[in-house]
């Protein structure tokens, strides 16, 4: 009898362990203009709908320009308060270094929200595996 409620449990505990991993979400941005301003309405549409959701953001190739220093949108609105309004809530930005590299683009030009991943498309790959849900906007 023992036996059998430690295993309901350990199968409960694992089912509760994988709904909390499906809350996170990762959106992939390879195109600051076709994808950026849709990503961040996207993404706060997200969050109000679903506030405990764990957004990360993965910008590669052309999608990073949103994040540097002074970038506007077609309007020329910047980008930079959406990206901090969105960062207090909890949304992480993550910028793939090799595109740093390929473009000859340094740290220091992006804002400060920004944090830095070795590779775009790896962390990805592991944020995908780790069961966060996959959206590109």
């Amino acid at each position: 009898m023992k036996l059998s409620r430690l295993l309901i449990a350990a199968v409960l505990a694992a089912g509760t362990a994988l709904a909390q991993a499906q809350d996170g979400v990762v959106y992939h941005l390879d195109d600051t203009s076709a994808q950026a301003l849709k990503g961040l309405r996207n993404i706060r549409n997200h969050l109000d709908t679903d506030p405990g959701a764990k957004v990360t953001v993965v910008a590669h190739a052309f999608g990073v320009d949103f994040l540097l220093e002074g970038m506007k949108d077609r309007s020329e609105a910047p980008f930079a308060p959406l990206v901090a309004a969105l960062t207090a809530r909890g949304v992480k930005f993550e910028v793939c270094e090799i595109t740093l590299k390929n473009r000859n683009l340094k740290k220091e030009q992006f804002i400060q929200e920004v944090d830095f991943t070795p590779s775009g498309v790896v962390r990805l790959a592991r944020l995908q595996k780790q069961g966060a849900a996959y959206i590109k906007p």
